[in-house]
């Protein structure tokens, strides 16, 4: 083996080495140095290794990298030209500003004709409610002396939703009936520390009014406005008769399970659809946005959004009323109601002792379709029994239960039980129906009960044959 060979096994390089390409220089050849001297070994040869041939490049990175470049490019265009379009001037928010004697307010103020829908009602419909059944349909006995041609409609958009004295009501809405026109007047806070003017002037027309009409106004609305008058130094109004529609709707409408938000009744009940309405939870950055200078034009549609509401609970108002009434007459007046909505004015007409309205409600929810139909058909047969009628009572579970499956049935067959046990004394009936509520109520007192009625019948079954032994058994006279 010659020299190259060993010096290139010693530095890695050489066929079937990886090592990378590098110089390799031969060391010098020793001299002796007790003998003359030797002749000088040639240049020492620089060795160089092959290099590695090039990768192929993945076409798929290539194609990311233009793609990456395009984007950067047009990205750079674009802020370009927003950096030379000039910013059109901010768009002012469509509020006057009025002087009156409480102070400087920023109004938006409109007048509603008699004829005005909000969806499928009138809004003119809430004058016509009566007194006294929005009193038994709120479960409010204050109310049924309310005078409501002079309500007041309220709903304030605010800074948060968590209330308390950091919360500040930068709009209220209020609106009232002139004649059978609505005036909708919504006082806007141009800035923080200006809500006197406005409180002053809600407190004056709150002395006019004979009630409040609110949506969910007593837990939140209200409570809010009572701190602000305080924390203003603001006389705080009087009280007033306070109507929530939150509360009726939440028991009208619960059997329709798509909850009682304001939006859903204006979907649902009065056929009424936004559109590009703002959300709720975005009105506070909205407002927050408007006092660090921004555009008052985003601001306009939370204007739009308070007015709705506002029309909503006029309204609703007189969509509700209007339905209560009607349980009064019953037949066709129920021919196009939903059967839940009957069966929740039935619930309340009962809550209310109006147990005849209550009735009507419920044959006329009996139509309706699964649980819906079944518990109206429960509810018609206890109106029954509280009327004294036991075989329309049992009548209406025997009809119940054509339908009814499982707990549901178990239920009626024990309610059944009570009833031919105790009202009509039919007591083979009653055991009949007793051996198939076992699901109803507790193993004891199912056992309990199939023992005593067994038993009852047992003893009726001998008390003939006893009877006759005492005549025999008696001197004839």
């Amino acid at each position: 083996m010659d020299l190259k060979r060993k010096l290139a096994r010693l530095s890695g390089v050489g066929p079937g080495s990886k090592a990378p390409a590098r110089s390799v220089v031969a060391p010098e050849a020793p001299r002796d140095e007790a003998g003359p001297s030797a002749p000088s070994p040639p240049e020492p040869a620089v060795v160089e290794a092959a290099p590695e041939p090039p990768r192929p490049q993945d076409p798929r990175i290539e194609s990311l990298r233009r793609m990456l470049a395009d984007w950067s490019q047009r990205q750079t265009q674009t802020q370009a030209r927003r950096a030379e379009a000039p910013r059109p001037p901010p768009k002012p928010l469509p509020v006057v500003p009025e002087e009156t004697p409480h102070g400087t307010l920023h109004v938006c103020e409109q007048l509603l004709p008699p004829d005005h829908h909000h969806g499928s009602a009138p809004v003119a419909g809430a004058l016509d409610v009566e007194a006294s059944l929005i009193a038994s349909l709120a479960l409010h006995e204050d109310l049924a002396a309310v005078d409501f041609q002079r309500m007041l409609f309220l709903d304030t958009e605010t800074t948060g939703l968590a209330g308390g004295t950091g919360t500040v009501p930068f709009l209220v809405g209020v609106a009232w009936f002139e004649g059978r026109s609505l005036r909708v007047r919504q006082l806007f806070l141009r800035k923080l520390g200006e809500e006197a003017p406005m409180l002053r002037w809600l407190a004056a027309r709150m002395a006019h009014a004979s009630c409040l009409v609110t949506f969910n106004g007593k837990s939140f609305d209200w409570p809010l406005l009572r701190t602000r008058f305080v924390l203003n130094r603001v006389t705080t109004p009087r009280e007033l008769p306070h109507l929530d529609l939150l509360h009726c709707a939440r028991r009208v409408f619960k059997h329709r399970g798509a909850g009682t938000r304001l939006v859903h009744m204006e979907e649902q009940v009065l056929g009424y659809r936004r559109v590009d309405d703002v959300d709720g939870a975005l009105i506070p950055e909205l407002y927050f946005r408007y006092l660090r200078g921004g555009d008052g034009a985003s601001l306009t549609p939370v204007l739009e959004h308070n007015a709705n509401d506002l029309l909503l609970l006029a309204a609703l108002l007189g969509e509700l009323g209007r339905r209560f009434r009607a349980g009064a007459d019953g037949g066709s007046a129920f021919a196009s109601e939903d059967p839940r909505d009957l069966l929740g004015f039935a619930g309340v007409a009962l809550r209310a002792g109006d147990h005849a309205r209550a009735r009507a409600f419920a044959r006329a929810a009996a139509r309706g379709p699964g649980n819906v139909g079944i518990e109206a058909l429960a509810l018609a047969s206890r109106l029954a029994r509280m009327a004294g009628e036991p075989m329309a009572a049992a009548n209406h579970l025997l009809q119940a239960l054509e339908t009814a499956r499982g707990f549901q049935a178990a239920t009626l067959h024990l309610e059944l039980a009570k009833l031919y046990e105790h009202a009509l004394k039919d007591l083979r009936q009653a055991l009949e129906h007793a051996r198939k509520s076992a699901a109803a109520e507790l193993p004891e007192d199912h056992r309990r009960r199939i023992v005593r009625l067994e038993g009852r019948i047992e003893r009726g079954a001998r008390t003939p044959s006893l009877d006759l032994r005492a005549r025999a058994a008696r001197p004839d006279p």
